[in-house]
């Protein structure tokens, strides 16, 4: 599990987070703090993965306390206010939660913290080099969300929120891939089988992106999306 703490100076917020959480067997809410002081003083002596931060709080913001800690610790940033969007992802944020949020899009977070953490802690496999730019690019297949075919180029999708485009065809970049970890879902899609948020009646969620999951690979992909009981 990844655990993680909340910092949000409003109580009823933190309520919220923690009846979430316990919904939740991806997060480890260690503990919740209204103050930035006490949660500081916790991450000096406490090791976390992810903090779900409040943004306009009174003694320190959200967005000065993301810089006074360690960068490593994944960020959730959770506020009603939209136009702190871009400051906080320019802070490298893996997520942004406008209160008040529903639980699926809890989950959407969740599981972009949980994507990244995995990418992170995951023995790393043998890296895919393609050319690129005039150069060579190198991305890891743990890296790897989705795979997007857009004419004569394809659109690769990566956990950090990153896309790469290259000049290299579907059959020949899944030819590449692990077998094991990718699937081709439509003519124009291939997902990480990892990645999926939530199915529902032909369509796949990867986060906020939705993919078509064509009659051609049904029972390929129901294979391996086949829940039991």
């Amino acid at each position: 599990m990844i655990s993680a703490i909340a910092l949000d100076d409003e109580i009823p917020a933190l309520e919220v987070l923690e009846a979430l959480s316990s919904r939740n067997n991806t997060i480890d809410l260690k503990a919740v703090f209204s103050k930035t002081n006490d949660a500081l003083r916790y991450l000096q002596k406490h090791q976390i993965d992810l903090l779900f931060l409040d943004i306009n709080m009174p003694a320190m913001s959200g967005l000065d306390f993301a810089k006074a800690i360690d960068n490593n610790i994944i960020i959730i940033f959770t506020t009603s206010y939209s136009e702190y969007a871009v400051e906080g992802f320019n802070l490298n944020a893996i997520d942004y939660l406008l209160k008040p949020f529903s639980y699926q899009r809890f989950i959407q977070a969740v599981n972009k913290a949980k994507n990244l953490y995995d990418s992170r802690i995951t023995p790393k496999v043998e890296p895919l080099f393609f050319r690129a730019n005039y150069g060579i690019m190198k991305i890891y297949p743990n890296e790897i969300l989705f795979i997007e075919g857009l004419d004569n180029y394809l659109k690769i999708h990566l956990v950090n929120g990153k896309k790469q485009v290259l000049r290299i065809t579907l059959k020949e970049i899944l030819e590449k891939l692990p077998e094991d970890q990718f699937l081709r879902v439509h003519k124009s899609y291939i997902i990480a089988i990892t990645a999926v948020d939530f199915i529902r009646n032909k369509t796949i969620f990867i986060g906020n992106d939705e993919i078509p999951l064509s009659k051609t690979f049904e029972i390929s992909f129901f294979k391996v999306f086949n829940p039991k009981g």
